[in-house]
């Protein structure tokens, strides 16, 4: 089961709503969340900021680069 994430609202192209985009940033998300989210952890051990840092970076940098990067 793939999910489907659907955003609408959006200027980026005729339809208003993007739903491949969205999908496939999601997968990303979820990838690198599965590595970063242990390393992370291991690293908040020793080096609160740098930990946080690392267990952010699928939220604040993959999920918004592969969603705006395909505007459909």
């Amino acid at each position: 089961m793939v999910p489907v994430c659907v955003q609408c609202g959006t200027r980026s192209n005729p339809c208003r709503c993007k739903v491949v985009g969205p999908t496939l940033g999601f997968i990303a998300f979820a990838a690198a969340a599965a590595v970063e989210w242990p390393v992370g952890a291991v690293v908040y051990l020793f080096r609160n900021m740098k930990g946080r840092r690392i267990m952010a970076h699928p939220a604040t940098v993959v999920y918004p680069s592969v969603t705006n990067a395909i505007p459909i």
